[in-house]
């Protein structure tokens, strides 16, 4: 069974090399408040006067202290199949003459041999001062240390900072916390034994190392308590209830010791005496239990403690190395191997990166993200998403008053009254309105030529994260040749919308808008009956009545329905018109032209016209006692009440622009994401990986784009060397299962 403590200092020196606290190995954590005899416990078990000694607080950094029992002839290390003996404990600290067997190593030494233990006092102290300071500050970082010794059992010892109260000196107020926290840092490994001193000349109950020992481990399961300075009780007084557990039973029991006194360590007294010195003691005040206190009984019952618990936590070992050495062989494939022909390097990675940028554009790649949208999917929603209800949210008339269009029709007819509604005003104002789709159009290929940016960072494989100089270098050719491509897109996404614009097909075939013609056709027969109605009635016969409806709604074009209605109206009565269907008065006048019994008379003034004006006359002429009036110097109305004719008129290119604007956004919504994928999209896929291939594939560059960043380079030496040490712990650990030790 001793032979299970080798196999975790093995396992503790493996874990050391690698420097990694991911897994917990068993260990005895020493732990009680200042100056409560620790340091002189751990020499007492060693043998040897090698820890620094003096007032207040000397242990500032966790001591980890491994024991290695090494034969005394050879030097190797040993193990004992059977345990130790009290002869062979006793006949190890009588062996004074043999020293040569006795050596230590610290961590951070390296491969340093330590003979003197002078030395070893005064490196630990230097350490300690090194990252702990000297300001009695603590540290968190643990010295590791090993002795080879034919004197000592085989065991893993934590020397803790003592509990303190009250800070002292330069200390920070908060020091008791940080050395509690430290505290509960190491036992509340389950895998460690607490080893809880308390000074005999202390009330037992109010021990602090047993309270910290019972927050970790309410059980007791992993506690063994220990009183220290039994030769310091006052006169007639003893520990025989505190040792027999009556006051406070602990599982693992109650071992009282003594240790040296500071005099005894100023003479320079040996570990030897004061060990015999202990025994004639126990013997003379306890006689009954002397057999089951002291140094010799501590260090057998440590043994015994540890070998068990470490049998104990093996299965869990074994099985916390075997998830690590997935875990580590999973890392390590990631960072790659070392490369070796770089030339087929670099043409495999540009092969690579293109095929899955296209996959991404395309949606087959294997890594789908799953939380947004992104290459071809994204692509997609734009164009049929964020463009197609950007289009559907332009208004068709959006900008154009009542007065804007009748101002338009005015400024067509120019300088002569019209009889018509001229159809150079529809052109302009629906090329004025088309022309608002050029905005969200090249704004969609903004949007897709962000997301083919976008998709770089999607293609990120640990093939070329491991190179940043060809990471960089892949981006910066994918953004030249996006950025390339991205005028010539906007210039034939511009071109649609000009291709529009150049000519207004008043014959297409979904300019038809059987409800507008329908419409304009019950706007004239109306103006047609209130005009009848004031003059001579307008007779229009039943069948002309059904057969012109019929041929609006038979889906004729606009442009030879429309011309009808003129057809099925008297000239005579001053209501014809062009394709439009309306005409004006000769007057110019937005009232019809009156009836018969008016006819030849000077038209009547309204009310709102009949309001005289400074020089005006009611009639609009300037008055005979007034001065010259410049017209130029009257302002255009911003709004006025339109008459009824006008509000026809206006009504009229209202639906006319509406529904032409509708047939044009269809057109530019189908054509401009066809565009977008022609010129950018394909474009991009089918010519990626030559112009990769054509700017990056030169011999004179490839040493510098397969240079691996140093953090990479170090990552995989780390992971390697983590995945060797954890095979050698795994083999060490398969040894003992396959022995009678498990």
């Amino acid at each position: 069974m001793d032979a299970l403590i080798p196999v975790i200092n093995k396992l503790q020196d493996i874990f050391n090399i690698i420097g990694t606290d991911t897994i917990q190995l068993p260990q005895i954590a020493v732990v009680g408040v200042q100056s409560s005899g620790k340091s002189s416990v751990l020499e007492n078990l060693v043998g040897r006067d090698f820890l620094p000694r003096g007032t207040g607080i000397v242990t500032r950094r966790p001591l980890v202290l491994q024991l290695v029992h090494v034969d005394e002839k050879s030097g190797s290390d040993t193990v004992q199949e059977n345990g130790i003996t009290d002869e062979d404990f006793h006949q190890s600290l009588d062996v004074q003459q043999n020293r040569g067997n006795e050596y230590g190593k610290f961590l951070h030494t390296k491969d340093k041999i330590f003979r003197d233990f002078n030395e070893i006092k005064h490196e630990i102290q230097q350490e300690t001062d090194r990252l702990g300071g000297t300001n009695k500050g603590i540290c968190t970082d643990p010295i590791r240390l090993k002795i080879f010794s034919p004197n000592v059992l085989n065991l893993t010892l934590v020397d803790l900072p003592g509990i303190i109260k009250v800070p002292v000196g330069d200390q920070p107020d908060d020091i008791e916390q940080q050395v509690r926290d430290l505290i509960l840092q190491y036992i509340s490994n389950p895998n460690s034994i607490i080893l809880a001193l308390t000074p005999a000349n202390v009330d037992f109950a109010t021990s602090e190392a047993l309270k910290m020992a019972k927050r970790v481990d309410p059980d007791g399961r992993r506690t063994l308590a220990v009183v220290t300075k039994l030769d310091l009780m006052d006169a007639g007084t003893d520990a025989i209830d505190v040792l027999c557990g009556r006051i406070i039973p602990v599982k693992l029991g109650i071992i009282g010791v003594i240790n040296r006194s500071q005099l005894d360590i100023n003479k320079s007294k040996n570990i030897r005496n004061a060990v015999k010195d202990e025994q004639e003691f126990l013997q003379r005040r306890y006689p009954s239990i002397a057999s089951r206190n002291g140094t010799r009984y501590l260090a057998k019952t440590l043994n015994r403690l540890l070998m068990h618990h470490i049998r104990d936590c093996l299965p869990d070992l074994k099985s916390r190395v075997n998830v690590l050495t997935s875990q580590f062989q999973t890392l390590l494939m990631s960072y790659g191997e070392a490369v070796g022909d770089k030339s087929a390097t670099l043409l495999q990675i540009i092969t690579t990166f293109a095929s899955e940028y296209c996959n991404t554009v395309e949606g087959t790649s294997k890594n789908i993200e799953t939380t947004e949208l992104c290459g071809g999917a994204r692509i997609c929603y734009i164009f049929h998403e964020t463009f197609g209800r950007t289009l559907e949210s332009v208004d068709p008339l959006g900008g154009l008053s009542d007065l804007d269009i009748l101002t338009a029709i005015k400024n067509a007819n120019g300088s002569r009254p019209s009889w018509f509604v001229p159809e150079l005003s529809f052109e302009l104002l629906v090329k004025r309105q088309i022309k608002r789709l050029e905005e969200p159009s090249l704004r969609c290929v903004e949007l897709v030529h962000e997301e083919l940016q976008r998709i770089v960072q999607h293609c990120d494989a640990q093939d070329i994260v491991r190179f940043p100089h060809l990471r960089d270098c892949l981006v910066e050719v994918i953004t030249q040749l996006l950025r390339k491509r991205l005028p010539i897109t906007n210039e034939m996404v511009s071109n649609l919308v000009a291709i529009e614009l150049s000519y207004i097909n008043t014959k297409h075939p979904d300019f038809t808008e059987s409800n507008v013609v329908s419409e304009i056709l019950m706007a004239n027969l109306q103006l047609t009956h209130e005009a009848g109605k004031r003059g001579k009635a307008i007779q229009i016969s039943d069948e002309q009545m059904k057969q012109r409806m019929k041929e609006s709604n038979s889906g004729k074009r606009l442009s030879s329905s429309v011309p009808s209605l003129d057809a099925a109206l008297p000239v005579g009565n001053g209501v014809g018109g062009n394709f439009l269907g309306m005409k004006w008065g000769s007057s110019g006048d937005s009232d019809l032209h009156r009836n018969n019994s008016n006819a030849g008379k000077p038209p009547l003034p309204r009310d709102r016209d009949l309001q005289p004006t400074e020089g005006v006359s009611p009639y609009g002429s300037p008055a005979r006692h007034s001065q010259g009036v410049n017209l130029l110097d009257i302002a255009m109305p911003v709004s006025r009440n339109l008459s009824a004719r006008e509000k026809r008129d206006v009504d009229i290119i209202r639906r006319l622009i509406n529904s032409y604007f509708l047939i044009v956004r269809k057109s530019i919504q189908d054509s401009v994401p066809k565009a977008v994928m022609h010129f950018l999209v394909n474009y991009v896929k089918n010519h990626l990986q030559s112009e990769l291939v054509g700017q990056l594939y030169k011999h004179d560059q490839i040493d510098r784009l397969l240079t691996e960043a140093d953090s990479v380079t170090q990552r995989r030496e780390e992971a390697s060397k983590m995945l060797k040490a954890l095979h050698a712990a795994s083999q060490v650990i398969g040894e003992i299962r396959d022995t009678h030790l498990w």
